[in-house]
C-alpha cells in the first residue's frame, strides 16, 4: 500500500480549512454574496478528501482489531471483516492516487461541455444524442456532480444537433477534459432500410467554467446579441416569449445560446458564462503555445481527426486513438463507463500536464 503522506498531507490541507473558515466568522463576510458562497464551496472541496482521509485512518485501525482478533482468537468472521476494511481502504487511496493526476489549476472547477452532431443528418444526430446520454449517465455515477441544460437543438427526425451542458461538482472539468475531440460511431445503422452498416462522427467540447478572476474582459461593441423564441418543448411560456439569448463574439465568431431558462435574463446570464469559458480557453490554448491542440478540437467533425472509435459491427471495440486504450465492452462505455477511459488519458498526459500533487 503506497504511503498516506506521499498522497495527502492532512495537517497542511486543515490548516488550509481553518484560514478559510476564519474568513467566514468576519461581520461583513456574506455582504458579498458571490465571494462568500465561493468560499463556501472552496471549503467544501477541502474538507472532502480530508474526510476521506480520516476514514482510511479509521478503517486501518478496525482492520487491525479484526486482525488481532482474527489470529489471537481464531475468529474467521473477523478475519473477512478485516480484509473487506482493507479492501475500502485500497479503493479509496485509488481515488486518491487518480486525484493526483488532475494537477492542473482549472481541473477542480466546473465543466461546460458541448455535444454537437457531424455531417450526415439524422445518423450524425442520433449519435451525438448517444454521446450526450454517455455523458449524463457517467455524471449520475458520481457523487457529487450535477448536470443542468444551457441549450439544445434537436434533429430534425431523431437525436440532436447540438447541446450545452453546465456540470458543477469537484474536478468536473479534470474528470471531463478526456472527453473533449471527435467521436466516431460505426454500426448498422436503425435509419437504413437495408441495414447497411455507416459510420457517423459527432464532437464534444469540454471547457472549465472560469473562476471570475480569470474572466476574460469582453466589450459590449464586441456582441451581437439576439433574442428568439425557444424551440424546445418547454411549456406555455417559454414557446411564446422570445426569452431565448443568442449572442455572437464578432472578433472571434464564437456564437453562445442559452434558452433553457424562463427569464431572458437569465438566459443571457448563462450565455455568457458559456462565452467567457470558450473565450477562457482560447487565450489558454494562445498562452500556453498549444493552439496546435486546441485547433485540433475545433477540426472537421469527420474521418481522420477523431479521438476515439466506437466500433459495433463487424465486431465490438471501443479504442482511444490519442492513448491506445480499448475494450469490448461497448455497450458499457456507452452507458457512462469511462473511468478506464478517463485513467488512461490522465496517465497519457501526466509528464506534461499533471505535475502537482495532491495536498
Amino acid at each position: 500500500m503506497p504511503p498516506l503522506g506521499g498522497i495527502f498531507d492532512p495537517a497542511r490541507r486543515t490548516e488550509e480549512i481553518e484560514l478559510l473558515e476564519q474568513q467566514t466568522s468576519a461581520p461583513n463576510f456574506w455582504d458579498h454574496q458571490e465571494s462568500a458562497q465561493r468560499t463556501m464551496k472552496q471549503i467544501e472541496m477541502l474538507r472532502a478528501p480530508l474526510k476521506r482521509f480520516l476514514d482510511i485512518e479509521q478503517k486501518l485501525g478496525d482492520a487491525q482489531i479484526m486482525l488481532d482478533m482474527a489470529r489471537d482468537e481464531g475468529d474467521a468472521a473477523a478475519g473477512d471483516e478485516a480484509n473487506r476494511l482493507f479492501a475500502e481502504v485500497m479503493a479509496t487511496l485509488a481515488q486518491f492516487e487518480f486525484e493526483r493526476l488532475l494537477g492542473d489549476p482549472h481541473d477542480r472547477l466546473n465543466a461546460i461541455v458541448t455535444v454537437q452532431a457531424g455531417a450526415g443528418g439524422t445518423e450524425a444526430q442520433d449519435w451525438a444524442e448517444m454521446l450526450l446520454r454517455m455523458v449524463l449517465r457517467y455524471i449520475e455515477g458520481k457523487d457529487g456532480l450535477k448536470a443542468t441544460l444551457l441549450e439544445e437543438t434537436p434533429g430534425e427526425e431523431a437525436g440532436i444537433k447540438s447541446t450545452t451542458l453546465l456540470i458543477e461538482g469537484p474536478y468536473a472539468f479534470g474528470y471531463l477534459k478526456s472527453e473533449s475531440g471527435v467521436h466516431r460511431l460505426v454500426r448498422i445503422s436503425p435509419f437504413d432500410a437495408n441495414k447497411r452498416r455507416h459510420t457517423s462522427f459527432a464532437a464534444v467540447f469540454v471547457m472549465p467554467e472560469i473562476e471570475p478572476e480569470d474572466e476574460v474582459e469582453i466589450d459590449d461593441k464586441d456582441l451581437r446579441i439576439d433574442t428568439y423564441r425557444s424551440s424546445g418543448a418547454g411549456g406555455q411560456h417559454v414557446n411564446k416569449t422570445e426569452s431565448a439569448v443568442r449572442i455572437t463574439h464578432m472578433p472571434s465568431g464564437i456564437v453562445v445560446s442559452c434558452q433553457t431558462e424562463r427569464s431572458q435574463h437569465q438566459n443571457k446570464a448563462n450565455a455568457m458564462k458559456l462565452l467567457q469559458a470558450r473565450l477562457f480557453e482560447l487565450r489558454r490554448a494562445e498562452q500556453e503555445q498549444r493552439m496546435e491542440e486546441f485547433h485540433a478540437g475545433k477540426k472537421k467533425i469527420e474521418w481522420g481527426s477523431q479521438i476515439r472509435s466506437y466500433v459495433m459491427q463487424p465486431y465490438q471495440m471501443v479504442k482511444d486513438h490519442r492513448t491506445g486504450h480499448e475494450t469490448a465492452q461497448v455497450d458499457d462505455v456507452l452507458s457512462g463507463e469511462l473511468d478506464d477511459f478517463i485513467d488512461a488519458y490522465l496517465r497519457h498526459r501526466a509528464p506534461t500536464d499533471s505535475t502537482t500533487v495532491a495536498h
